[in-house]
C-alpha cells in the first residue's frame, strides 16, 4: 500500500476495485464501513459481482469480468474530457499525460459501455465523484490481478490517481490489499524470481556483486521462474526437484491436472508445512514446521508494517521454525548458515536491505515499524511518494484494453469467476480442521444467477456439473443475484470441488500471474 490502514477512514471518496473486502480483508472492510456511515465518506464499488460492500456504495459499477482497463479508461476520460484533471500536478509531477490522453480519448462512455457493460451515466457519476474529492483512496486486490491483463489493471489505477493528484497524499494513493498475512514481508525479503532484498534486480551487476560478498556465494544473474513456469519446467523434466514451503499448489493452482503430473514427474519433491496437504500427500519426504504461534520472527503486512511475532507455545514434535530447518539442511548441503536466532537473520535484514535498516528488533519491541526506515533515527513511513516519486516523476502508461484469453461459445456459454468466503483461509489447510468455520460454510458452492438457473432447469441446492477446457467437477448449486447473467462464481477452498480443476493457466505476461478469475465453462444438471 502506498498509504496506512488508518487513513482509509479519513478519505473523502474510496474507489473499491476487485476487491471482496468484507470477506478477504474483514479488518480492514470495517474501516470502509465507518468511513461511509460514521463519517460521510463516499464509496464506489466496481465488481462484477454483487459483494457486501456494494450496500455502502454510493455508486456501483457492475462490469464484464475482465474489462478492468476499459472501465478505468473510460473514468479517465470523463475526467480528462470534462478538466476535472490535477493539472497542475500532472504538469510539476508526472510524464508521460500525452500518450495517456491519446490512448483514453478512444475510451468514451459509450465505446466502455459497450464493452463492459457499465452504462455510461453512472461511468460519469463515477468519474466525477472521484476526480472532485479532495483525498480518495483506491483499494484492489487479487479481482484485479489475477487477469493476463492483471498487471495492466494496476497500472491503470496507477494513472488514475497520479491523473487526479492522489498520489503522495494522505488519505490517497493506490493501496492493494494483500491477500496473506506476510505476503508483503516474502516480497520484500526477496521471495521473488527477479530480485534481492528490497527489489533489488538479480541482473543488476553491481546489485548482485553486493549480495555475493553479503552472502559469500555466486549468484545467478538471470532471473528464475514462477509458480506456473515451475509447473510447466517440472512436466517438460526441466526442472527434477522441487522443495515446497507453507503453499498447497495441489488446490491453489491453475489446471490441477496438468499441476499433479507436474508433480508426479519430479525426481524429488520436499514439502515443509504444518499439516499434510494434499500437495504433501505427494511429497519423498515432509519437513514438519512450527505455526506462526510457535516461532520468534517478524510479519510485513499490507501498509508495509514490520510487526515482531513472539512464541506463545512450544512447537509440537519435531517441528522446527522454517530458517532452523533451512539453515541445517543448508549447512548438511556445504553451505554455512550460523545464525543463532531470528534476531541474527534481523541484523542481517538490516545490513542488506536499505529499506529496512532502521528496523531492529529492539524498535519492534514497542510497535510496528512501517518501511521505507533508512535508519535507527527514522519514525517509518506512513505514506509513500509525498514530495516526489521513487524514479523522480510519475510515469503514467498508455494502456489499451485487451479481452481475456478465454472467450465464451456455444459449448461454454457461461463465464466462471473464483474467490474465497469469509470463513475460510486459501486452501482451507487450517480453516477446514476448525468446527465453526466448517459450520458456516461446509462445502463450495456454485453462484449462479436464477435467470441462467431457470433457463438450465437447475434447482437452489441441485447438483450440478461445471466443465472447462481443462476439466470437470460437481457441486450444490447456490441460486443468488450475486452473480450476474452468463457468470458463476465458485470459491477454491475445497479440494472435494477443486475449482482450480477449470481454471485457466494463461499468464500475464509480465506479472506471470494466472487468469484466475475468467475462465469458460459449461454448467447443466449432475
Amino acid at each position: 500500500m502506498t498509504n496506512s490502514i488508518e487513513e482509509i477512514e479519513y478519505t473523502d471518496v474510496i474507489l473499491a476495485t476487485g476487491t471482496n473486502t468484507t470477506e478477504n480483508h474483514p479488518v480492514i472492510s470495517s474501516r470502509v464501513k465507518r468511513a461511509v456511515r460514521q463519517r460521510g465518506a463516499k464509496l464506489i464499488v466496481i465488481d462484477p459481482r454483487e459483494i457486501d460492500l456494494v450496500k455502502y456504495a454510493t455508486i456501483w459499477l457492475r462490469q464484464k469480468p475482465g474489462t478492468d482497463v476499459a472501465v478505468l479508461n473510460g473514468l479517465m476520460n470523463v475526467i480528462i474530457a470534462e478538466g476535472l484533471y490535477a493539472r497542475e500536478y500532472v504538469e510539476n509531477r508526472t510524464e508521460g499525460f500525452e500518450a495517456l490522453q491519446k490512448t483514453v480519448a478512444a475510451y468514451t462512455p459509450e465505446r466502455v459501455q459497450e464493452i463492459s457493460g457499465v452504462p455510461a451515466e453512472d461511468l460519469k457519476a463515477a468519474a466525477r465523484l472521484y476526480a472532485k474529492a479532495a483525498k480518495a483512496s483506491i483499494l484492489y486486490a487479487m479481482g484485479m490481478t489475477q487477469h493476463i491483463t492483471g498487471t495492466d489493471n494496476v497500472k491503470s489505477c496507477a494513472n488514475l490517481a497520479m491523473l487526479c493528484g492522489m498520489v503522495g497524499i494522505e488519505g490517497g494513493g493506490v493501496n492493494p490489499l494483500r491477500g496473506q498475512n506476510n505476503v508483503q514481508g516474502a516480497c520484500d525479503m526477496g521471495a521473488l524470481p527477479n530480485v534481492f532484498p528490497a527489489y533489488q534486480p538479480v541482473a543488476n551487476d553491481e546489485v548482485r556483486a553486493r549480495f555475493e560478498k553479503a552472502w559469500n556465494a555466486t549468484l545467478p544473474s538471470k532471473p528464475g521462474k514462477t509458480i506456473v513456469e515451475i509447473m510447466d519446467a517440472a512436466h517438460k523434466g526441466e526442472i527434477k526437484a522441487l522443495y515446497i514451503m507453507g503453499e498447497n499448489p495441489m488446490v491453489s493452482d491453475p489446471d490441477l491436472a496438468h499441476v499433479e503430473a507436474s508433480l508426479n514427474h519430479l525426481e524429488l519433491l520436499i514439502v515443509q508445512d504444518i499439516f499434510l496437504t494434499e500437495t504433501a500427500m505427494l511429497a519423498d519426504a515432509v519437513l514438519p514446521s512450527a505455526c506462526f504461534a510457535e516461532k520468534d520472527g517478524t510479519f510485513t503486512n499490507t501498509e508495509r508494517r514490520v510487526q515482531r511475532v513472539r512464541a506463545a507455545v512450544p512447537a509440537p514434535g519435531q517441528a522446527k521454525a522454517d530458517w532452523e530447518i533451512i539453515a541445517e539442511i543448508s549447512v548438511k548441503m556445504g553451505y554455512p548458515m550460523s545464525y543463532a536466532s531470528a534476531a541474527d537473520i534481523m541484523k542481517e535484514i538490516n545490513s542488506v536491505t536499505p529499506s529496512y535498516a532502521g528496523i531492529t528488533y529492539e524498535r519492534l519491541e514497542e510497535q510496528g515499524i512501517q518501511w521505507p526506515c533508512p535508519n535507527t533515527d527514522h519514525p517509518g513511513t506512513r505514506f509513500l511518494h509525498k514530495d516526489r516519486f521513487s524514479r523522480g516523476r510519475g510515469l503514467f502508461h498508455a494502456v489499451e484494453y485487451i479481452p481475456p484469453a478465454e472467450q465464451t461459445d456455444a459449448e461454454y456459454p457461461i463465464i466462471l469467476s473464483t474467490g474465497r468466503v469469509l470463513y475460510h483461509y486459501h486452501t482451507g489447510t487450517m480453516t477446514r480442521l476448525s468446527k465453526g468455520s466448517m459450520e458456516r460454510c461446509p462445502e463450495s458452492l456454485v453462484e449462479i444467477n436464477p435467470a441462467d438457473a431457470d433457463k438450465l432447469g437447475i434447482a437452489d441446492g441441485q447438483t450440478v456439473k461445471v466443465t472447462s477446457r481443462r476439466g470437470t467437477l460437481q457441486a450444490k448449486a447456490k441460486i443468488t443475484t450475486r452473480s450476474d447473467r452468463g457468470t458463476v462464481f465458485m470459491n477454491f477452498h475445497f479440494h472435494e470441488a477443486a475449482v482450480n480443476l477449470l481454471t485457466n493457466p494463461a499468464l500475464d505476461p509480465i506479472g506471470k500471474i494466472p487468469e484466475y478469475k475468467v475462465c469458460a465453462v459449461r454448467v447443466e444438471a449432475a
